[in-house]
């Protein structure tokens, strides 16, 4: 099936006389006929559902639809965005151990594995995504476990080179992770350039409607665990926890890393995506391939304006030809890249505040990537914990302004563009 088709029929075939939608199974617990039977679920002998705390069929069916959009043999959805980053991580590294990732990314996800992780041992080295081969060289270690990074960064709008990265990542031995939330699998399947394991914020454009919030981690099922073993023992040595279960060798390359998640991480720390959410979700994948054309011809449209108004200091869209990310951007993303446009205002923080209390279409929201235009000034609100340093290096200077175009007729945002910045 085409990316259209699976957006609606992947995930779920309904039998004859079941519901033609995926169903809510509203439910924390399964009943079985007897102890052996459950006993097999929990020794991971046969497939099925125990509590909800560790799988749900909604969430299974609606994680399997993601799977089929990206390419890859299993997923899991996850309370959050950042719950699918931290996980994706997590399940490869522990103490002691090292990742890469590229500096220009979300900067709750910056904070996440600069402090957070690093208190649970983890060290991390972030790199330039434009850096040179040998300084991306430099940056391996022999306890490095994976390498980040962001399709589109989120607010820099950055086009990582992921097929350079994933070269890298696999003469090292080691998996690359993409963020993939702002291109989406309508607009770029990192697996096919290389990219081993794939998260989103499903809060995003896949749920595109405000109204869950969510994440999802999709692996290709490509990456060789057993042939760097000595590298990844959560994945190629017995599970104690689970009676001895190899998780390489009994689930195998298509199976290892996801069952190990669930398995593990699952259970232990709770994130779970809930049954409504991912039921919203699944009606949101339903129309991305429609909302991601209508994103994109708007937000074009959108850059172009910006781009030659004498009011605007810079832009950083992907789709405009003078962009440095350009032919990048249509390496990876023919078809268009996203919704989202960065620019800064003359005037520098002060004239984008004034701006941005003027707008009437454009609402100023904590959010990205949904129907509705919203516009937010990132030093001010998302990356306010890093400081000015730390805000240059990822790619979002204190003027910067964050313009999520929806999918409302593009001439009522141009004209709400024009009556703001006639007010700075």
């Amino acid at each position: 099936m085409r990316q259209e088709t699976k957006c609606i029929q992947a995930g779920y075939v309904p039998g004859n006389g079941e519901p033609r939608m995926i169903p809510i199974i509203q439910s924390t617990t399964f009943k079985y006929d007897t102890s052996e039977d459950m006993g097999k679920l929990f020794d991971l002998e046969a497939p099925g559902y125990f509590y909800t705390r560790l799988q749900n069929p909604t969430n299974d069916m609606v994680a399997a639809k993601i799977a089929a959009l990206e390419g890859g043999s299993a997923a899991m959805l996850t309370s959050s965005g950042q719950a699918a980053s931290f996980f994706s991580v997590f399940n490869l590294a522990g103490a002691g151990d090292h990742v890469i990732s590229s500096a220009s990314i979300y900067g709750g996800t910056y904070n996440l594995f600069n402090v957070t992780m690093r208190r649970m041992g983890i060290e991390f080295t972030f790199v330039d995504p434009d850096c040179s081969d040998e300084e991306l060289e430099a940056a391996f270690r022999p306890n490095t476990k994976a390498v980040f990074g962001e399709t589109i960064a989120n607010p820099a709008l950055t086009v990582f080179d992921i097929e350079r990265f994933a070269n890298a990542a696999h003469a090292h031995g080691v998996p690359l992770i993409v963020d993939n939330t702002f291109a989406t699998p309508i607009n770029c399947r990192p697996i096919e350039w290389g990219a081993d394991i794939v998260t989103h914020s499903t809060t995003k454009y896949m749920d595109g409607h405000d109204t869950g919030v969510g994440g999802c981690i999709v692996d290709s099922g490509k990456f060789d665990w057993m042939a760097h073993a000595d590298k990844f023992p959560g994945l190629t040595t017995p599970d104690e926890s689970y009676h001895g279960i190899t998780y390489a060798e009994k689930f195998g390359l298509e199976g290892a890393y996801i069952t190990k998640a669930t398995a593990q991480l699952m259970r232990d720390l709770g994130s779970i995506q809930a049954p409504m959410n991912a039921f919203f979700l699944n009606l949101g994948l339903e129309s991305l391939a429609v909302r991601m054309q209508r994103h994109c011809e708007n937000a074009q449209k959108v850059a172009e304006y910006l781009e030659s108004h004498e009011k605007i200091a810079w832009v950083q869209y992907p789709g405009l030809p003078s962009n440095k990310y350009y032919e990048l951007a249509r390496k990876y993303m023919p078809n268009g890249t996203c919704g989202v446009i960065s620019f800064g205002v003359k005037g520098g923080r002060a004239a984008a505040e004034e701006f941005m209390k003027h707008l009437k279409v454009g609402i100023i929201a904590t959010h990205v990537a949904d129907a509705h235009t919203c516009v937010l000034h990132p030093a001010s609100s998302t990356h306010r914990q890093l400081s000015d340093e730390e805000l240059v290096a990822a790619g979002v200077g204190p003027d910067l302004v964050r313009f999520s175009v929806g999918i409302e007729n593009v001439d009522d945002i141009l004209e709400d563009l024009a009556q703001a910045l006639a007010c700075v």
